[in-house]
């Protein structure tokens, strides 16, 4: 077998940095294919594994190398306290695309219209992935598969469809966009094959987009308070959904 850092070289201009043990052991337990994973410290992390996740421990075991921490730092663009580092095959687009498209739906889509900062589609990611929503769809220039973005989401891009689309080709189903002047959210049940929509951290909706909503909605919010966090507002969308009906698997 070639050594790490060549398997690194060979997969690292088209593959999918999985920064840190929790990215690796999300990718892993939901079936990304990890060419190569290096360590600074073998031992610790398969501690890790034993501690918090049993379920992958052999397969980690398998994979993992240990490389002296400055091949190690040489390698990750910010070194993760973990000492741990990877990289994944990113799914398909097509496969990706045939998920979100895929009718009935039993959860809804998260669309982010475009967004701006990384760390907050990675927060959003996550919480699609612990809700079982179908996916995760962007527009605009960000790229969701961004090292920062799956280092935000602790590798569980490989747990739900993300892929960024064009305005004209979102996945079917009633569109329910996020919006101040919109009815309050308590008051409506968010059907399973929704495609919910937040907009920017900045600017909100683009018009194009609210213009295209089904159902305006509003967060309950106390007077005088600007807005929340994009990642607490997916949050607070997609535990209303689950509240009311739908619910993770």
């Amino acid at each position: 077998m070639t050594d790490p850092l060549t398997r690194w070289r060979e997969h690292a201009g088209r593959a999918v940095l999985l920064d840190g043990f929790h990215a690796l052991k999300h990718a892993v337990r939901f079936g990304a294919e990890v060419p190569v994973a290096v360590t600074t410290d073998r031992r610790a992390a398969l501690a890790l594994a034993d501690e918090l996740a049993q379920d992958v421990r052999e397969a980690l075991d398998a994979l993992l190398t240990e490389v002296p921490a400055s091949t190690y730092a040489s390698l990750v663009p910010r070194p993760h306290p973990t000492g741990v580092a990877a990289l994944a095959v990113r799914p398909p687009r097509e496969a990706n695309l045939r998920a979100l498209a895929r009718t009935p739906r039993t959860a809804p889509v998260v669309l982010l219209d475009n967004p701006r900062n990384l760390g907050n589609a990675g927060a959003v990611i996550r919480l699609a992935a612990g809700f079982g929503a179908t996916g995760v769809v962007t527009t605009g220039t960000l790229d969701p598969w961004h090292p920062t973005v799956v280092r935000g989401g602790a590798g569980l891009h490989f747990a739900t469809a993300v892929e960024r689309l064009g305005a004209d080709e979102l996945p079917a189903g009633p569109l329910f966009a996020l919006d101040p002047e919109g009815e309050d959210i308590r008051g409506t049940k968010l059907p399973d094959d929704a495609v919910l929509a937040f907009g920017s951290e900045r600017s909100g909706l683009s018009a194009r987009l609210r213009a295209r909503a089904d159902h305006l909605l509003r967060l309950p919010m106390r007077p005088q308070v600007s807005s929340y966090n994009l990642a607490t507002s997916v949050a607070m969308t997609l535990y209303h959904w689950s509240a009311t009906g739908g619910a993770p698997s």
